[in-house]
């Protein structure tokens, strides 16, 4: 495979930014349908996909996310053009018989077994790093965040238990003018390690 060229790593890394404000331009369908395709060619264990999203782009969903988020959450998602929910889905291993076909046992390694719930969290939390990955290779800017209260977030937009929250992240065109200094990152040396 040939290797991106700088300008793709600045757009997916280098110069990426979690976004704290948002100009007023709106993100479309098409957008946040191609994010998904995108999103969904990422791997997961047994390609058990268990990612469920729900866009919240209208007043009325605003007004229904509004009471679980922490005070400082708020403004930045009430102004963003969309905030996906990404959550889990806990029956995640219904769907192996279809999304891994090749081997018929796929479901049982997960049906009513311990390691379900932090097999379909761990993966969910990847297909979210994807989203976001795909996101910003159409253009758009995200700020995800974890300050809210994922019991109200479930009752209100997963009502049932059968998928739970595990982050959520604005999405859209961010405002230059609203970021932080870049915060320090490790170096190689100090996080990584040869055995």
């Amino acid at each position: 495979m040939p290797r991106i060229d700088d300008a793709g790593l600045d757009l997916l890394f280098r110069k990426a930014r979690t976004q704290n404000g948002w100009l007023p331009r709106p993100v479309e369908e098409a957008q946040l349908r191609e994010i998904h395709d995108l999103m969904r060619m990422g791997p997961t264990s047994a390609n058990c996909s268990p990612l469920r999203i729900v866009f919240v782009r209208s007043e009325e969903g605003r007004r229904r996310l509004a009471p679980a988020l922490s005070p400082g959450n708020l403004d930045k998602v009430m102004a963003a053009p969309v905030t996906a929910i990404l959550g889990h889905d806990l029956a995640f291993h219904e769907h192996l018989p279809r999304l891994f076909p090749h081997n018929p046992a796929a479901r049982s390694w997960f049906e009513g077994k311990p390691h379900a719930e932090a097999t379909a969290f761990r993966n969910s939390t990847l297909q979210g790093a994807y989203f976001m990955m795909a996101a910003r290779a159409v253009g758009l800017d995200c700020g995800p965040m974890s300050g809210f209260d994922a019991a109200k977030v479930d009752a209100e937009f997963f009502p049932g238990g059968r998928v739970r929250t595990n982050f959520i992240c604005s999405i859209g065109h961010g405002d230059p003018a609203k970021l932080f200094e870049r915060s320090p990152r490790f170096a190689f040396d100090e996080v990584c390690s040869f055995a």
